[in-house]
C-alpha cells in the first residue's frame, strides 16, 4: 500500500501535568502539549490546572508558538452531565487548540456548546479500524489517537482510508489492558481507572496461593522475586521515527502527565532532535547513539516497540520488574543565570562541591561539567546543596533557564 502523502511536518506532542512541566515541554521543543483541568481527565492524581491556570497556560504556550490540547476524556455518569456542560463552556471561553474526548455523550455536548472547537478522540475510544475512524470523523472529530494495540501497518491504512488526522504514542508507559479499559483498580482499591483514579495494580507484585495452604505464597518465577504478570515494558520508538512519519501519522505523542520534569526533558529533547534530523535529510538519517544513551538514563521498565511491528516478543511483560540503572541523579533546574556561568538552581536532590554533572540543554549533546562553587541564598560559600533549597553554582559551561543538571554517578 502506498503511504499517504505527507502534507506537513509531524507534530511532537508532550504531556504537561502542571505549569512547570508545561515550561519544560516548551523549552525542549514540543510542538504541542496536552493537559487537563482539575476534573474530567484520566490523570486526576497529576496536579493539573484550575480554569485560571488553564487560561494562563494557553496564553503562555501560544506566545511560544505551541498548541494546547485539553483532556476531558473520562467516561461520565448521569450526575456529572450539567457540570461537564458548564466546564466545556468555560473551555470554549479559554479557547485551547483542541479538546480531547472519549465519551460520545461528552462529544455530543461539546459540539453543542463549543461549535468550531477541534475535537481529538482519546485512545480510550479504542479506534481500531478505518471504518471506526470514518464514523468518528462524521461525528465531528478532527483527530484520532488510535488504539495502542494496532500494528503500524494498520495505522497507515487508517490514515490513508479515513482522511482524518492520526495521533499515535511514540514513547512511555503502556497499559496492559485494552487501550486503558481496565477495572483492576476499581476492584482492588475502589479507584476508578476510567475516571482518572487508577492505582496501577498492573505494577504490583503477585504470588499464587493454593486453597488448602492459606498464607503460603508461591511466586511463579523460580528466583523468588515474585511475578509481574501484568507489568508491561515501556514503549520506545526512537529507532523508528522514519517509519512512523511515512505511515501518515500526524502527531507523535509522549506518555507521562504524572512523570517528572527529568523524564519530560529527556524525551522531548531526544524526539525533537530525531524528528528535525529526519526532515533535514531523510536519505541520510541515522539514529544517533547519544539519543539512545539519553533515553536509557531516565527510569524505565525496559524498552520495547509494543505492537507496532507485530513481534510478540516485544509485548512480553517485564516479569522481573528490572529497571535499568540510569547512572544519573537529577539534582536541579536552572531558574536563572548570573555573572557568566553562575546558575541559580532549585535543588531536587543533594549534591556536593566538585561533583561531576551534566547539563541537559535544549539542543545538542549533553555537556559534561563540574560543580566548581556553591553559594547559598545569602551568598555564603557552602560545600553541599540540600534538596528543597535554592543555590548558585559555578559551572565551566554556559547554561540556560529551564536546563536541567544531573549528577554523574560512579
Amino acid at each position: 500500500m502506498i503511504a499517504p502523502e505527507i502534507k506537513s511536518r509531524i507534530e511532537l506532542l508532550a504531556p504537561a501535568g502542571n505549569f512547570e512541566k508545561l515550561e519544560i515541554a516548551v523549552h525542549y521543543g514540543a510542538d504541542a502539549v496536552y493537559l487537563a483541568g482539575k476534573d474530567y481527565s484520566l490523570r486526576n492524581f497529576s496536579e493539573n490546572f484550575t480554569l485560571e491556570e488553564l487560561e494562563n497556560a494557553v496564553f503562555f504556550a501560544r506566545k511560544a508558538g505551541v498548541k494546547v490540547y485539553v483532556a476531558c476524556n473520562i467516561f461520565s455518569r448521569n450526575s456529572e452531565q450539567e457540570a461537564i456542560s458548564d466546564y466545556l463552556k468555560n473551555l470554549a471561553r479559554i479557547a485551547p487548540d483542541a479538546v480531547i474526548i472519549a465519551d460520545p455523550g461528552i462529544l455530543l455536548e461539546a459540539r453543542k456548546v463549543m461549535p468550531g472547537m477541534p475535537i481529538h478522540l482519546s485512545t480510550q475510544a479504542n479506534t481500531t479500524s478505518y471504518r471506526a475512524a470514518i464514523f468518528w470523523k462524521n461525528m465531528g472529530v478532527t483527530r484520532i489517537n488510535v488504539a495502542r494495540e494496532l500494528f503500524l501497518k494498520e495505522i497507515e491504512e487508517i490514515a490513508l482510508l479515513s482522511h482524518v488526522e492520526i495521533e499515535a504514542f511514540v514513547h512511555g508507559a503502556m497499559c496492559i489492558s485494552y487501550s486503558g479499559r481496565c477495572l483492576l483498580s476499581n476492584f482492588m482499591e475502589n479507584r476508578d481507572s476510567n475516571r482518572g483514579e487508577c492505582c496501577q495494580p498492573c505494577r504490583f507484585r503477585y504470588s499464587v496461593v493454593e486453597e488448602t495452604r492459606p498464607g503460603k505464597y508461591m511466586p511463579v518465577e523460580e528466583d523468588g522475586r515474585g511475578t509481574y504478570i501484568f507489568n508491561s515494558r515501556d514503549l520506545c520508538m526512537i529507532r523508528h521515527i522514519p517509519e512512523m512519519i511515512n505511515a501518515g501519522i500526524s502527531s507523535l505523542k509522549i506518555e507521562g502527565r504524572m512523570k517528572g520534569i527529568n523524564y519530560l526533558a529527556s524525551t522531548v529533547k531526544v524526539y525533537r532532535e530525531a524528528i528535525d534530523t529526519w526532515y533535514e535529510s531523510p536519505s541520510e538519517y541515522i539514529v544517533k547513539d547519544e539519543w539512545i544513551e539519553e533515553l536509557s538514563r531516565i527510569s524505565n521498565r525496559d524498552y520495547c516497540t509494543g505492537f507496532y511491528f507485530g513481534n510478540m516478543a516485544e509485548t512480553v511483560p517485564n516479569y522481573m520488574d528490572i529497571k535499568p540503572a540510569t547512572g544519573r541523579t537529577f539534582i536541579g533546574k536552572v531558574t536563572g543565570v548570573e555573572n557568566g556561568n553562575f546558575a541559580v538552581l532549585v535543588v531536587r536532590n543533594r549534591f556536593f562541591l566538585n561533583d561531576p554533572v551534566d547539563i541537559l540543554g535544549k539542543r545538542g549533546p549533553v555537556k559534561r561539567d563540574t560543580i566548581k562553587r556553591i553559594l547559598d541564598i545569602e551568598g555564603n560559600e557552602v560545600t553541599a546543596a540540600r534538596s528543597g533549597g535554592t543555590v548558585k553554582v559555578l559551572l565551566e559551561n554556559e547554561c540556560s533557564v529551564n536546563d536541567l543538571l544531573r549528577k554523574i554517578e560512579e
